[in-house]
């Protein structure tokens, strides 16, 4: 690895940080055919995982397949180290379904950063950057490169920030704290002073992490085991199959006792002494949280989740906390299965700089400093999977700006890349921001089984993917037509087949197990699970497609000037009054105010549309929504 250590010279991209945004910002631009460099403070910590050892989960497992579909890195990765496969909410419709893996940590570490080493058009530069250099001044500015500590500078037409908890990141458990990015770790604290001066808006954000166990001091039989699926499915449309060995997870609880030594504790711990400034994720609370703000729980799941094949670190998935170490190895004691638990490793919160995301575009360029982009989590976000989306677009588009293109922007209806972006560029995050699949409100059409035939024409087209890959997708598509096809004409005791697919008791694999006609065309699960979902959801996929296209042509509707906004009773309050403020000329400008919601856009959509075709103006609370 060290021999891919670059001289300093001129580039056409530069990626600091080497994260899941970076990996996959980096990547994306040299498959692009640019020359890039990446800046990271260890080679060998390329890719490393900072906290849980998993890849995807709800929503997030739709952006690493949508990262997949657009030719990166994480779901290849995933399915080369993963231990633990699962499809979640399988019990449920095919829109919120998401699949999650278990990793191998050390495993996915290594291959990520020989992945990258190993990249044609990738030089990896040792250094910690700490001046972005800028020509012009005013609205005029322009990124020109960047400084290194040592004194070394490396020019570019584009640069990308990809900082993680490493932008001013600072460490906390009890009373003891210490700059640093991640555990053992440090800092880049200057590049911070760097954007300052630039006049860009710094806030700071919170996370945190679990202790570590030692697997040899938990005794399993005091836990509920937790098998992954067999087979296992795997990440990447680009996989055959997976290779690891599978390994079991384990479910225990907290108890009363757990709780009463927390809440014994609890004024040791840094945020509520006022040490950390940063809001924490809210949807992933530390234990002394959950403890706190749900006094009624008598227990809270911990999931133990094995960090290897070979590993004895053992991860108990929610119980982050930044108690005094001690403080932690009594309460972890407490839990059934824990009670002669060893701690490895003493968990922490990671307190961290982040940029104000109303100074986004959505190409994710910074407002007010040319081809400067930003991904991850100094956009104030949470998690590997938002990061590398964010990386990939954001690589993407430094890409096209240094030759003179256009950006690169995905709508909401297109993928959730474009659902999270959008979210990003209208609402600071107050908090880390966190994938959901009720943030899309076309989440049927943007299922995880669909990414490769929603965006890998797409990612043809812009050079991410060599016309191999594209071609299999093709015939994906043409497969699942021509089934369609058959579905539609063909009968069965006075019904088609498709009539018979949509009663709700009846499912692809055994109506048409055998079927003569399919035959030819090989369907795979995959497919039939494809077509299972597009016939039985028919009739709400093409309402949601419907309103799909009638949002993309409100761009330009124009507001009225007499338009009562205040009359609007299914606004919500944040909305009316910004829109009452700002009197926006058109519904595109509307959908862009910070505070005004996707279904507030729905609403004034219907009754500007009632009131082009001559109907009454009404007040309506529900009627834009699905």
């Amino acid at each position: 690895m060290l021999n891919r250590l670059c001289c300093v010279r001129d580039f056409e991209v530069v990626v600091i940080g080497g994260g899941h945004a970076g990996v996959e910002a980096a990547c994306a631009a040299a498959r692009m055919g640019r020359d890039v460099a990446m800046v990271v403070l260890d080679a060998a910590a390329i890719g490393r995982m900072s906290c849980n050892p998993a890849i995807g989960g709800l929503a997030k497992g739709q952006l690493v397949r949508e990262v997949d579909a657009l030719g990166g890195e994480m779901g290849l990765c995933t399915d080369r180290t993963g231990i633990h496969f699962r499809m979640l909410n399988t019990r449920k419709g095919p829109a919120v379904r998401s699949p999650r893996a278990q990793c191998d940590r050390h495993a996915y570490n290594r291959v990520m950063a020989a992945r990258v080493c190993a990249y044609p058009g990738i030089q990896v530069v040792a250094g910690e950057a700490v001046d972005l250099l800028c020509e012009g001044v005013g609205s005029d500015r322009r990124a020109i490169g960047v400084q290194l500590a040592d004194g070394r500078t490396l020019r570019a037409g584009a640069v990308i920030l990809t900082t993680g908890t490493f932008l001013g990141g600072k460490l906390f458990a009890g009373e003891w704290e210490a700059p640093g990015g991640r555990y053992d770790e440090r800092a880049a604290s200057q590049m911070s002073r760097s954007l300052s001066s630039l006049g860009l808006r710094l806030g700071r954000l919170k996370t945190g992490t679990p202790p570590r166990l030692d697997k040899s001091s938990i005794d399993f039989g005091k836990c509920e085991e937790q098998r992954g699926d067999d087979p296992p499915q795997p990440f990447s449309f680009r996989t055959k199959s997976i290779e690891m060995p599978q390994v079991s997870c384990w479910i225990t609880r907290t108890t009363q006792a757990t709780h009463d030594r927390i809440r014994a504790h609890a004024h040791r711990s840094p945020m509520v002494q006022g040490r950390i400034q940063g809001q924490g994720p809210r949807y992933c609370p530390s234990v002394e949280d959950k403890v706190v703000r749900f006094p009624e729980q008598e227990g809270h799941q911990v999931f133990l989740e094995p960090e290897g094949v070979d590993s004895s670190d053992v991860y108990p998935n929610g119980i982050s906390t930044s108690l005094p170490q001690e403080v932690q190895q009594e309460f972890v004691r407490t839990i059934p299965g824990l009670e002669d638990a060893v701690l490895l490793r003493p968990g922490y919160a990671v307190e961290y700089d982040f940029l104000c995301t109303d100074q986004l575009r959505g190409d994710l360029q910074i407002a007010g400093v040319a081809g400067l982009f930003a991904a991850g989590q100094i956009n104030g976000t949470s998690g590997y999977e938002e990061a590398a989306g964010q990386g990939l677009m954001a690589g993407i588009n430094a890409a096209r700006y240094v030759r003179g293109e256009g950006s690169f922007v995905l709508d909401r209806a297109t993928a959730y890349l474009g659902v999270m972006v959008d979210d990003l560029c209208r609402v600071n995050p107050t908090e880390p921001y966190r994938m959901f699949t009720s943030r899309a409100e076309f989440r049927l059409l943007l299922r995880s089984d669909n990414a490769d035939r929603r965006l890998t024409p797409l990612a043809e087209q812009l050079g991410l993917l060599p016309t191999e890959f594209a071609d299999i997708v093709r015939r994906k598509e043409a497969r699942i037509r021509a089934a369609r096809t058959i579905l539609d004409t063909h009968r069965r005791e006075g019904r088609t087949l498709t009539e018979w697919l949509r009663r709700p008791e009846v499912f692809a694999d055994e109506l048409l197990a055998g079927e003569p006609l399919l035959q030819p065309l090989s369907l795979d699960a995959a497919d039939l699970a494809e077509l299972e979902a597009e016939v039985k959801y028919e009739g709400y996929i093409s309402r949601q497609q419907m309103e799909v296209d009638r949002l993309r042509r409100m761009e330009g509707k124009p507001f009225p000037a007499d338009f009562d906004y205040a009359a609007v009773t299914g606004l919500c309050n944040e909305a009316r009054t910004r829109l009452l403020a700002r009197r926006p000329l058109t519904l595109g400008e509307a959908s862009r105010i910070p505070g005004v919601r996707p279904a507030d856009v729905q609403l004034l959509l219907v009754l500007l549309t009632r009131r082009d075709r001559g109907g009454e103006t009404v007040s309506v609370t529900s009627a834009a929504r699905p």
